[in-house]
């Protein structure tokens, strides 16, 4: 795989792929329960997918209502190219877009340096959550305008349009 693209993703049309992606990544490699995994939320939130240049899916994240960052997982054969950071950008776009005051995520204390060095710092204490160390974070500034200023530049967009990058990003 050298190039790939994030793209937003609707449930209901790309749920088994995302899915797919989940279980491998949450159920199968990191022993999470199906129960913990399918929390009912998926229906309401905007979810975000990397697919590769075959158009296959390898990646995927999403974004709750009340500006949650969740649900994060690239499919172990392609991390490390840039995937993680492009759907986290992606979904931080979106919570632009849809006027979201606030954002923030539930980090696995194994990813912290990922999150730290996207421009989030750690909020509170570290936590378990389905046996796993996490750690909140939220973004160390975060304004709704911030990519509208960009944007006007010509340097970003305000939708999730997708990016797509090299294999060394």
């Amino acid at each position: 795989m050298t190039h790939f693209l994030v793209r937003p993703a609707d449930w209901r049309r790309d749920q088994d792929a995302l899915r797919a992606i989940r279980r491998r990544v949450f159920i199968e490699e990191q022993q999470i329960s199906e129960a913990l995994e399918w929390d009912g939320q998926d229906g309401d939130a905007l979810h975000v997918v990397a697919v590769d240049d075959n158009g296959l899916p390898v990646g995927t994240g999403r974004l709750l209502r009340d500006g949650r960052i969740g649900r994060m997982a690239v499919l172990p054969e392609v991390r490390r190219r840039g995937i993680g950071r492009a759907l986290l950008d992606a979904l931080l776009r979106s919570a632009r877009s849809n006027g979201m005051p606030d954002v923030y995520l539930d980090a696995q204390v194994s990813v912290l340096k990922f999150y730290r060095h996207a421009g989030f710092e750690s909020v509170g204490r570290t936590f378990l959550e389905a046996s796993i160390p996490h750690q909140r974070m939220r973004p160390v500034s975060w304004s709704v305008e911030e990519d509208d200023t960009r944007a006007a530049k010509g340097n970003s967009t305000t939708e999730p349009t997708g990016r797509s990058a090299s294999a060394g990003s």
